[in-house]
């Protein structure tokens, strides 16, 4: 059995508080910004991708958004990832 593990990227969920989400359209559609998919690349640079819901109800498409260029949402995607990389350090 060969030993070495090659992890390509590591995921991790992120919801957005509500005073930071925002709106964007897709295909006519208004959705609110939500969550956050951030992944850490084998570089160690991070990657983030934003889900959410349509604005006037019912079930969106699992459609990707780009994260905004905002002080406070990079803040928030550090924070998560350091969060998660406590996690992943004590892991069980």
């Amino acid at each position: 059995m060969d030993d070495e593990v090659e992890v390509s990227a590591m995921a991790i969920n992120v919801t957005v508080p509500e005073h930071l989400r925002w709106t964007d359209t897709r295909r006519g559609e208004e959705f609110e910004l939500q969550t956050l998919n951030v992944r850490m690349l084998p570089d160690g640079s991070l990657a983030a991708k934003a889900y959410g819901r349509p604005v006037a109800g019912g079930r969106g498409g699992y459609t990707s958004f780009p994260v905004p260029d905002r002080p406070e949402i990079t803040r928030l995607i550090s924070l998560a990832a350091d969060a998660a990389a406590e996690r992943w350090r004590t892991h069980r």
